[in-house]
């Protein structure tokens, strides 16, 4: 979740609209995301007003916080620049000889990592690069973080921005001509369906087309080009781990209004692009040097604006903790915690909003936080010594419990779902949201950030035994495979370098 100062110089949450939207898509998806697989896709900002500088070529890895304040916001959501020598080296080394190799070598490039756990990179019309320190945790070589570069490169040489932006104008004025000057609403929607398709299927051919373009200068920059295929692999492993365990099961499904094409699919293309440059194994790789670069970065949410450890989430600036009920996976988001049992058909939200101090509780519980839900048993309780208020609300084949848990003028509000409610899921979720206190003086020192660290396997090492330490910490076995690039029968060899995570 994301936080932020208040006025009065004390720390608040980010505040939200405070209402949920009614039932149906809207509500699922505010709600029950990890269940129905609702997603939305990170998008770019919109063209520059600033051309593309002709200077000569350089790329610079940067802690600074700059840009417009739109840009500056774009990078705020994503948690602020993350900055660390050692990669921003890495980075600008790697970025310096693409777009030397580029169709364009006297562009100028900017590159910002960014503090985000999640695996991301994105372009902007001006040449800032942005990558995530989650991404460069799942890369696993110089050729792998250079697809990804190139990629992005490629959006910008081949003014992908700007062209989405004229067809989307286009589009526009086409459908406004037809509602308005020709009288024709009717015709005016069917040409703004239309023009979603043609959005949806001109953004993966632009997709395509980066991959492509990416390859071919990576190739020509000396790296070996099946980085990229390797990259959108780990990418789909990756996916499908998440996917796993908090059941987003349709967000793999290939989706035409989708702006990006199916990993899978760009995994072949890339693997074709690759073949007709060289063979396998030939070209810069370098994974030592890589591995060293990344050693000791960032892993996962940061613990002060909310980290999750297995069930148990804590935020250690604003000093409180929460544990979801057994079976459940959790995942903390810019708005939310979000959880999901998949096995059980539960899931559960977790949210601040501002509420008056002079707005009684229950009153706030039964005010339409949810729309179209009809709530009832509401019951006054107690809360890590706060005062709170729950209740139980229906909406079509969903049961809720919800729990309001007043701080201040700040309300932490929790909501659970399930298909099939029962008196033995309702006592878990009780003791979920009995779970919710403040954090004590020990569990604040136990709640380290976690780093990613760089070891040499032994002789008797296994991928079982070398994740252990990551299993304690809440994180699946199936990701020490999944950073790694390994096969999920791979042995390990002893003297190789390989990734884990650890406080």
């Amino acid at each position: 979740m994301i936080w932020t100062r208040s006025n009065s110089g004390t720390d608040r949450p980010r505040r939200n609209s405070g209402r949920i939207a009614g039932p149906g898509l809207a509500l699922l998806c505010a709600l029950l995301a990890s269940l129905a697989g609702c997603s939305a896709e990170q998008t770019a900002l919109g063209v520059s007003a600033d051309p593309v500088p002709k200077s000569a070529p350089r790329a610079v890895g940067t802690h600074r916080q700059e840009g417009n304040g739109d840009e500056r916001s774009l990078v705020a959501a994503f948690g602020g620049p993350y900055a660390d020598a050692k990669v921003e080296n890495l980075l600008d080394g790697v970025a310096s000889r693409l777009v030397a190799a580029s169709t364009e070598p006297g562009l100028s490039y900017k590159i910002t990592v960014l503090n985000s756990p999640t695996v991301n990179a994105f372009s902007l019309p001006d040449g800032h690069l942005y990558v995530t320190r989650g991404l460069l945790a799942l890369a696993n070589s110089t050729s792998e973080i250079a697809a990804v570069l190139a990629h992005e490169m490629a959006h910008v040489t081949a003014r992908h921005a700007i062209q989405r932006v004229e067809l989307e104008k286009s589009s526009a004025l086409f459908s406004k001509v037809a509602a308005e000057v020709l009288n024709d609403p009717a015709g005016g929607q069917q040409l703004q369906e239309k023009s979603k398709l043609s959005l949806a299927s001109f953004s993966r051919q632009q997709e395509f087309e980066a991959d492509s373009i990416g390859v071919r200068t990576m190739a020509k920059a000396g790296y070996d080009p099946y980085g990229a295929s390797h990259f959108l692999s780990s990418l789909a492993r990756y996916a499908s781990l998440r996917t796993a365990l908090l059941g987003s099961a349709a967000s793999s499904r290939p989706d035409m209004f989708s702006t990006h094409p199916a990993t899978t699919e760009r995994v072949q293309m890339a693997l074709q692009s690759a073949r007709q440059l060289n063979a396998p194994g030939v070209g810069e790789d370098d994974r030592a040097r890589y591995l060293a670069a990344i050693d000791g970065i960032a892993f996962g949410d940061d613990p002060s604006q909310g980290t999750v450890r297995g069930r148990s989430f804590y935020h250690t600036r604003l000093g409180f903790t929460f544990t979801a009920p057994e079976g459940f996976s959790l995942s903390s988001g810019a708005e939310a915690v979000q959880g999901a049992s998949t096995s059980l058909g539960r899931a559960m939200r977790f949210d601040t909003v501002e509420v008056p101090a002079t707005t009684p509780l229950d009153e706030y519980l039964k005010s339409g936080w949810i729309e179209g839900v009809e709530m009832t048993r509401v019951t006054t309780i107690e809360v890590g010594g706060l005062p709170a208020e729950t209740g139980v609300a229906k909406s079509g084949e969903w049961t809720f419990r919800l729990a309001a848990i007043r701080q201040g003028g700040m309300v932490y509000r929790l909501i659970f779902a399930a298909k099939n409610f029962s008196p033995e899921a309702d006592q878990s979720f009780m003791q979920s949201i009995a779970s919710f206190h403040r954090l004590t003086p020990d569990e604040m020192d136990r709640v380290k950030p976690l780093r990613l660290k760089i070891i040499t396997a032994g002789a008797n090492d296994t991928a079982a035994n070398l994740s252990q330490g990551m299993v304690d910490l809440g994180i699946p076995a199936e990701e020490f495979s999944v950073l790694n690039g390994l096969d999920k029968t791979a042995h390990l060899e002893a003297g190789t370098q390989y990734k884990i995570v650890g406080e």
